[in-house]
């Protein structure tokens, strides 16, 4: 079987996939997650016209010809306005957020002011209108405010609060069980045998699921029994998830039994293989149930490094779409700090360390050592650099892609 091109796998796996619902959820609950329908000011913001200034309100008529001394007739403060009207001759004292009373149309700062009992003398000219601000300014009743598809960040959770909505219609999170297999595999905290390894994979793979906007069951490790592996399958495709991940046993050995598991459970694999290095035993699929969404399957290497990066290239893009929003990972430009020798014939993500020149511009240093078994090295890793089956000799300086993953 020809290994398939990473674009045609991505291509493959991201087509006609959607949010796969919304849900409604407090506002607090909120951050992070993706509008799924927009939201409009219940009404005007700020409320009434308001001082944006400690100082004086007054009509600006009695301010056209300084010094001019008003009488003080009162105070408008943030929750509590001043009742009356304000006339010619006279002023209000007011504070910081607090209603305009009626009859002002300006507001003078305390600094250009003398105040001596009930008496405030004006010192310097003042424009009208000055220091107000106005009902409406930062946004006005039934106006749209974050669109469908926004990412809640801070400020707009603090604006969604402001306009009167306690609770969003966000999309779902898509929700994600991850299942190893193998023999050789034992938890973690446990001391491995001689011919054990502690499983690992799952723990990365899942919080690349969380901060792509997902959820991730970890299901543990299911040794290499063909039965077992299967009803695990069947389990999962009975639940809620939308995504099975497993971990390891898609290879071509013996003891690599996913593959037939999945096939016998009728899951519908839409590519296996992958032209790229770390990564190459790769499967993706769907199974299809009555009365739901076909759950999809993401066969990672059991290569502690290869399911990094398959995650990082190929997990982190689906679980981001199924939730509405952009990928943490992205393809940027850079530049090569060192001479690198011609690629094969499969991609190859090498993981590289990144730093900037003189410009400004990214710099990308492949780490010395490239071992797909070696997490200590992907731990040092900014980026994934991207070098094309049989691209040929590059040097220190020339262009080059990089995947980010930090």
């Amino acid at each position: 079987m020809a290994l398939l091109p990473v674009d045609e796998a991505l291509r493959l796996l991201l087509a006609d996939k959607m949010p796969s619902g919304h849900e409604q959820v407090a506002l607090h609950e909120a951050g992070d997650r993706v509008l799924a329908t927009s939201i409009f000011a219940s009404f005007n913001q700020p409320p009434f016209d308001a001082s944006a200034m400690d100082g004086y309100a007054i009509r600006f008529a009695d301010a056209e010809q300084l010094p001019v001394t008003l009488k003080v007739i009162g105070e408008s403060a943030a929750g509590k306005g001043f009742d009356g009207t304000v006339r010619s001759g006279e002023a209000v004292r007011i504070f910081t957020g607090a209603p305009m009373p009626a009859g002002a149309d300006t507001i003078v700062i305390q600094e250009d002011t003398q105040q001596e009992g009930n008496l405030v003398t004006l010192l310097r000219d003042v424009d009208k209108n000055r220091h107000i601000r106005f009902s409406g300014l930062d946004f006005k009743d039934g106006e749209c405010l974050l669109q469908t598809g926004h990412l809640l960040d801070p400020a707009s959770l603090s604006l969604a609060a402001a306009s009167g909505h306690a609770q969003l219609q966000v999309y779902k999170r898509p929700k994600t069980a991850i299942l190893a297999t193998g023999n050789e595999l034992v938890p973690a905290g446990t001391v491995p045998a001689a011919d054990q390894i502690v499983s690992s994979n799952s723990y990365g793979v899942a919080e690349i699921v969380r901060r792509n906007g997902g959820t991730a069951d970890d299901l543990g490790i299911v040794p290499d029994d063909l039965a077992l592996i299967e009803q695990s399958i069947r389990n999962i495709a009975a639940s809620d998830a939308d995504i099975l991940i497993t971990l390891g046993g898609a290879s071509v050995g013996d003891h690599d039994l996913v593959h037939k598991a999945l096939t016998n459970c009728g899951v519908e694999l839409g590519f296996y293989k992958i032209a790229m290095r770390p990564g190459k035993p790769l499967m993706f699929g769907q199974l299809e149930s009555e009365g739901k969404a076909p759950l999809l399957v993401l066969g990672l290497p059991g290569n502690p490094v290869s399911s990094l990066v398959c995650s990082y290239v190929f997990l982190a893009p689906l679980v981001a779409r199924l939730a509405g929003k952009a990928a943490t990972t992205y393809i940027a430009s850079a530049r090569l700090a060192q001479d690198m020798a011609a690629n094969g014939n499969r991609r190859d993500y090498a993981r590289a360390a990144l730093t900037r020149n003189s410009d400004g511009e990214l710099l990308a240093t492949p780490l010395p050592v490239q071992d797909s078994s070696m997490l200590t090295v992907i731990t040092r890793a900014d980026a994934l650099l991207i070098r094309e089956p049989f691209a040929e000799a590059a040097k220190a300086g020339d262009r080059c892609q990089i995947l980010m993953i930090r």
